[in-house]
């Protein structure tokens, strides 16, 4: 019996096996299509995700290979978003084509051991108290896999999500867009241009095309399943712009609505949702990918704790618990900017142009926004994803004011590329390579060796391996900060979780 099938094989499905191959766990993973499409839906990756992949040590050749971009956008307003004023080492949107995010990541799980079964689709899936089983239609006929858990990342159209009788409550498309990747010979000297006759993004594209993609008042209402032209493609640029900017050698034309769901629950028994089987929604601000793969990291370290034995199946509850108000809060930051970019009436520019204003008067506001769409705000409160029984030591539980840092704890939260000196490496990320909780003492101080097996490192040692559920989950660091950030000044005892978020934190004199 297989420990985990994961269904599909996009970025969110082989992200998620990945991880679980990491710490070697046994996943099977199937895929529909018989091969990988040469056109890319998702375009970006946001600083969070990019984070996600330095974790693992993968970021370079996404960097290498990607167009950065130090803003972002919202509802297609011609004032974007800053993120160079995030706290990160990422501080951009990356262009990067889904494609090469998939080719990647499958590189990824190849060397780990992983393989993927091509053109083999999931039918139907069962499950008892014991496992679950999923019917496959393959090249040679169909059989049955047996897992102990089974995770849906098959897309919007999910058969494991329905299989498992999820509902998926929301509505339907009332807005169509449309998308094109072409040659430009005379690109836009802005990246997006929008009037009361409609609106679009364009985006530059490394091999020399550029995508265009947006909505007028004519395609709102064009089935999203009628196929785009190119004549249709140059006539709506032109409404808006009064030119096609030379536009020439369509590679590919398609088009997208605005249909908003979330499952109700990304767990049922022994199977889980992940990506689009968990929500989908307008492509507004290029999140899609991004929130999914931070779906996957997140259940990732979870489901092969539980596999391994070494936290209960209880720890997969918090994966529903952290994760469903963020698709939340995602469908709702796409209903909004749907709104803003999509509907081309005269109260709504107004509306756009006193959004603008906002965004660009008021950093605090831009900043606000930028942190939601990079995901780098996300925290997960109360719930912070404890696999074992033991309590957290010291003051404050999970999620609550009064951390030793003074001020609000940082359990839930994000923990930034923290700076150390005296640590095997130079920063935390690279420490979370292997997959490990990282339990920091931070010394301000400077002397970096001061923590010993029977001083006060060993009693937060040892509720860290409680909390981790096995010694040999844990790396301990002590290390001076070198580096500052929001919120971290003062900490000294900090548990960081396999995702990079924070399991507790507490003053290393009373641990």
């Amino acid at each position: 019996m297989n420990d985990v099938v994961v269904v599909g094989a996009g970025p969110v499905g082989l992200l998620l096996a990945a991880e679980l191959r990491l710490v070697g766990v046994d996943v099977t993973v199937i895929e529909r299509a018989a091969a990988r499409s040469p056109h890319s839906k998702a375009l970006t990756l946001h600083p969070r995700s990019l984070e996600v992949l330095a974790m693992r040590g993968l970021a370079g050749p996404f960097v290498r290979e990607g167009v950065p971009m130090p803003t972002g956008h919202y509802g297609g307003l011609p004032v974007r978003l800053d993120f160079s004023v995030l706290d990160t080492r990422f501080p951009y949107t990356l262009v990067l084509p889904q494609l090469r995010t998939e080719q990647l990541l499958e590189e990824r799980l190849r060397k780990l051991g992983g393989e993927i079964r091509w053109e083999h689709r999931a039918l139907e899936v069962r499950q008892d108290a014991d496992g679950a089983e999923v019917d496959v239609a393959g090249p040679d006929g169909t059989y049955t896999l047996r897992a102990a858990w089974v995770v849906g990342c098959d897309g919007a159209g999910s058969a494991v999500r329905g299989s498992a009788g999820i509902d998926f409550p929301g509505t339907s498309a009332t807005t169509t867009g449309f998308l094109g990747d072409v040659v430009l010979d005379a690109p836009p000297s802005v990246p997006s241009v929008d009037n009361e006759h409609g609106g679009f993004l364009v985006v530059p594209l490394a091999d020399g095309h550029h995508r265009i993609a947006g909505t007028t008042g004519e395609s709102l209402a064009i089935p999203a399943d009628q196929p785009l032209t190119f004549d249709e493609l140059r006539r709506y640029v032109r409404q808006v712009a009064g030119t096609d900017f030379g536009m020439r050698a369509p590679r590919w034309l398609s088009r997208f609505g605005n249909a908003s769901r979330q499952a109700a629950r990304y767990r049922d028994g022994r199977v889980l949702l992940a990506g689009d089987a968990a929500h989908m929604h307008m492509p507004m601000g290029g999140q899609g990918l991004n929130v999914g793969l931070q779906d996957a990291f997140n259940l990732g370290w979870k489901l092969a704790a539980v596999c391994q034995g070494r936290a209960p199946e209880g720890l997969l509850d918090t994966y529903h618990a952290e994760r469903h108000p963020v698709g939340a809060a995602l469908l709702e930051n796409t209903r909004a900017q749907t709104v803003l970019g999509a509907t081309h009436t005269a109260d709504v520019q107004a509306l756009r142009s006193v959004f603008g204003r906002l965004l660009a008067a008021y950093p605090a506001v831009n900043r606000q926004f930028a942190g939601e769409l990079s995901a780098l705000d996300v925290a997960y409160r109360p719930a912070v994803g404890k696999p074992g029984d033991a309590g957290e030591p010291g003051e404050g539980g999970a999620g609550e004011p009064g951390g030793a840092g003074g001020g609000r704890s940082l359990a839930g939260t994000r923990a930034p590329d923290l700076g150390l000196a005296g640590a095997p490496e130079p920063s935390l990320y690279p420490l979370l390579a292997d997959g490990r909780f990282v339990l920091l003492h931070l010394d301000p101080g400077g002397d970096a060796g001061r923590g010993t097996p029977d001083g006060p490192g060993a009693a937060a040692r040892a509720a860290a391996e409680a909390f981790a559920g096995s010694p040999d989950r844990i790396r301990t660091v002590t290390a001076r900060p070198t580096t500052a950030h929001d919120g971290w000044a003062g900490r000294s005892t900090v548990l960081v979780r396999p995702d990079g978020h924070v399991a507790w934190e507490g003053a290393l004199s009373s641990r």
